[in-house]
């Protein structure tokens, strides 16, 4: 039984769209990280200087990005778009697409900041020369007032670590 399925245009416009929406998806999930735990491969086996400290104040901070990647924008203006355009027909089904697109676009580029922040810590250590550092990073280790800590730095952005006891 072959039975052929028709290819409107309306069909190609919303099998776009999820072709769109995926592409923007999978290309959005490379996000940069401000963890301690986190090395890009360009950082790794390379030389670092090692610091020893207490920490003397923790703060808690959001880590938002810059700037979006206009992916969340692509892919609500695309699913908005398809959703308009079941609606009505002639010039009342063009402004619900234009509509729809736009709405889906201002909504998947909230969506897209809102996803994009993360919680951090802005960490004061005092170094054992003396010296002060603040350091901001994710809030992904638990860094107490108080506690001894390393800072690492050279190879990439400067990271604080709870100071392992042997």
């Amino acid at each position: 039984m072959n039975k052929s399925f028709p290819i409107t245009s309306s069909t190609r416009l919303i099998l776009g769209a999820f072709a769109l929406s995926a592409v923007v998806l999978v290309s959005g999930c490379a996000k940069p990280s401000a963890s301690a735990n986190v090395y890009n491969y360009n950082q790794t086996q390379r030389d670092q200087i090692v610091r020893n400290g207490t920490v003397i104040n923790v703060r808690p901070i959001t880590i938002q990005s810059d700037q979006t990647s206009g992916g969340g924008a692509i892919a609500g203006g695309a699913v908005g778009g398809v959703a308009g355009s079941s609606i009505g027909g002639g010039t009342g089904r063009t402004l619900a697409v234009i509509g729809g697109a736009i709405l889906g676009a201002l909504a998947g580029n909230a969506i897209e900041e809102k996803i994009d922040k993360k919680d951090g810590l802005e960490i004061s250590v005092r170094l054992d020369n003396g010296e002060t550092r603040v350091i901001a990073q994710e809030a992904d280790l638990p860094i107490l007032m108080n506690q001894r800590v390393q800072v690492i730095s050279g190879a990439g952005p400067t990271r604080v670590v709870p100071l392992t006891q042997n």
